[in-house]
């Protein structure tokens, strides 16, 4: 359950004394003629004027087995004029793998570097919007990537010690170099050391790795559509979600001199990550939630609910890890697919932001504090927010599935109901067309459903599904959805721009040089009518029913297992239907299974848990007295999901 708000700000936010510090701290960072406690920083620095630096970090390993320890590349952008005053400064960082290999952001954005070798252009607007207001901003390139020693090892030891060690060099604890190969030191004397991580997808996954060891003087992270898990980047209990693995990924951003160095590791990402989906100590180590007890830094988290390249389980696992271990965290949830705050909601992404750093980094006394917990994302550019998220008043609720009248067309409520339901997994329908066909009978699939409702009803947070199930193979896949039933206006999620439009005008945040701009093109939501909306979807290979290491299925003999579905924030309205839907492989969002089988549904040993707010008494009250169900008719929704995305960060 997560803590009461009172309590987690009783425990989260400073105290009064560490406050005081941090107000002083920030009183030296405002012009001189300001005047009272500053509540914003403001741009008074230049950055065309910015000293811009290199300094590659030792990270104390040897990954590329060279015989010397790996040193990471570190671009560095902070202010002139603080640094002839002496005044120390807090730093902003992004750690990627994509700076030189596939770029980031909408436009995939590169480093480019002077005949110096000093950073000309960083990706994306951080550094031209904050190095003015007095931060810093460093980019790393990962082990393995760029201008990096070492070996891409796709969210393990290698990959978090690159950004964790950057951190200690910045508060003293790790040597730095001017060079890639010489011994002449660097020290980051002009930083105070507290840093907040920033990132999308890999990038962001850093962050929740990095905060994850504990490390002194990250300060706060905002990972956006971020891994917490790898192993639920690329297995559902089983199932594999993509037709490759972590080798493949680490072939993709390898440096060159990585790919002729790092045949080791390739060859460990291969065997200890088998296609099978089994759990090994390979994901044992790139599991972050399972050390959210030492997050000390504070997470606001985003994440799109219907990203289906670093999909939902990510976030709702590592929120709920930490609300469980008292972490100050803020979230936004939007209706796109994987994409940066920045091009769905930019102007206030950028306001919101700034007063995060400014009260996480600098101290400020701004009032972040006491806004909201969430925001989520309604229809398209329409939000609302919640005070604590989930609501206090969302209750696990167990719904059930029964008989119809007619085959795989049934019911869901409160009652436990009796009888079977079978369907044949066909790998080529997906689960925009089992919700299409919810009324009518299919062979690959059964659906359950509720009566029109007569109240809104809010889904918040994650739910699951325990099917018993008895197989006609020795192989199956299972796959469960929720389903909005009725008439909307959506965000376009499974479109090119997975939510948003590319439009030609820009607009500009922070200032620019001739070498780095600081507009990028304005973007738009874009939207699509219709008839069904899947809101949660889970999956899972029946083979793992009893652990987490698959097996055999005997045909003919019942099996349970729980599906986990990907976190959410919904609201069914009045008048539509909740439905549930139990099929086999979901067309390009998992692979088939090696056999096709048929599937008995034992209706009394299943159910789903849903979220709601306001438990089962707010579903009794949205369900009673509701009307008959509509007739049978096909229920437009987003077309078939594309073939996902294998590279988590890839732009649209």
């Amino acid at each position: 359950m997560p803590i009461p708000l009172s309590r987690m700000r009783l425990m989260t936010w400073r105290s009064l004394a560490t406050a005081a510090v941090a107000a002083l701290m920030a009183a030296l960072l405002v012009p001189v003629a300001a005047h009272g406690a500053p509540r914003e920083s403001a741009p008074v620095y230049s950055y065309e004027n910015a000293i811009r630096e290199s300094v590659w970090v030792d990270t104390g390993l040897d990954g590329d087995s060279d015989g010397r320890h790996d040193r990471v590349a570190v671009d560095i952008v902070r202010p002139r004029e603080l640094a002839r005053q002496g005044r120390k400064i807090p730093v902003i960082m992004d750690a990627s793998p994509y700076y030189s290999c596939c770029g980031r952001g909408n436009e995939s954005q590169k480093k480019t570097y002077d005949a110096n070798g000093h950073v000309v252009q960083m990706p994306l607007f951080y550094d031209n919007y904050f190095v003015p207001r007095g931060y810093g901003f460093v980019g790393v390139d990962l082990a393995g990537t760029d201008r990096s020693d070492g070996c891409v090892d796709v969210g393990g030891r290698s990959d978090i010690q690159s950004a964790k060690a950057v951190i200690d060099w910045l508060n003293g604890r790790a040597k730095g170099y001017t060079t890639r190969t010489g011994t002449a030191t660097a020290r980051a004397g002009w930083t105070n050391g507290r840093t907040g991580m920033i990132g999308k997808s890999w990038d962001g996954t850093i962050a929740n790795g990095v905060a994850a060891t504990g490390v002194k003087g990250l300060k706060t992270i905002v990972p956006i559509s971020a891994i917490s898990s790898w192993y639920d980047y690329y297995f559902a209990k089983g199932a594999p979600l993509y037709d490759s693995g972590p080798d493949w990924l680490s072939g993709y951003v390898d440096s060159p001199d990585a790919r002729a160095k790092c045949a080791g590791v390739q060859r460990k990402l291969v065997d200890e990550a088998p296609r099978t989906g089994d759990w090994t100590s390979l994901w044992t180590e790139r599991d972050y939630v399972k050390d959210a007890s030492k997050v000390k830094a504070s997470v606001f988290l985003v994440h799109g609910m219907q990203d289906l390249n670093v999909r939902t389980k990510n976030f709702g696992q590592w929120w709920d890890a930490l609300a469980r271990n008292g972490v100050e965290r803020k979230i936004w949830l939007s209706q796109t697919g994987h994409v940066d705050p920045f091009d769905f909601r930019r102007s206030a992404w950028v306001d919101t932001l700034h007063r995060w750093f400014d009260h996480e980094l600098l101290g400020y006394d701004n009032g972040i504090d006491h806004e909201p917990m969430a925001d989520i994302e309604r229809h398209p550019d329409q939000w609302a927010t919640s005070a604590v998220w989930p609501p206090r008043t969302t209750g696990a609720t167990t719904l059930r599935p029964g008989t119809g009248t007619r085959p795989g067309v049934g019911t869901l409520g409160l009652g436990r109901a009796s009888g079977t339901e079978t369907f044949t997994d066909d790998p080529g329908q997906s689960e925009t067309d089992w919700a299409a066909h919810i009324d009518q009978p299919t062979a690959d699939k059964a659906g359950f459903t509720t009566r029109p409702l007569t109240r809104d009803l809010r889904l918040s947070g994650s739910s699951k599904v325990t099917v018993t199930v008895t197989p006609t193979t020795s192989t199956a896949h299972l796959s469960a959805v929720l389903v909005d039933l009725g008439p909307d206006t959506i965000r376009d999620y499974t479109g090119s721009g997975e939510g948003i439009n590319t439009l030609t005008d820009r607009t500009c945040w922070g200032a620019s040089t001739a070498g780095d701009s600081s507009c990028y093109k304005v973007t738009e939501a874009a939207r699509t009518d219709v008839g069904q909306t899947v809101l949660s979807r889970g999956w899972a290979d029946l083979g793992n029913y009893a652990s987490d290491r698959g097996v055999p299925l005997t045909p003919g003999k019942a099996y349970t297992i729980t599906l986990d579905l990907a976190a959410t924030d919904h609201v069914v309205p009045k008048g539509h239907r909740l439905a549930l839907i139990v099929a086999g492989t979901d067309k390009d969002l998992i692979d088939p299974p090696a056999s096709t089988p048929t599937l008995t549904l034992d209706l009394s040993r299943t159910s789903v848990r849903v979220p709601l707010v306001g438990g089962a008494d707010a579903f009794e009250r949205a369900t009673a007295g509701s009307a008959a169900a509509p007739a049978a008719s096909v229920l437009d929704g987003v077309r078939a999901p594309r073939t996902a995305h294998r590279v988590p960060g890839e732009e649209h």
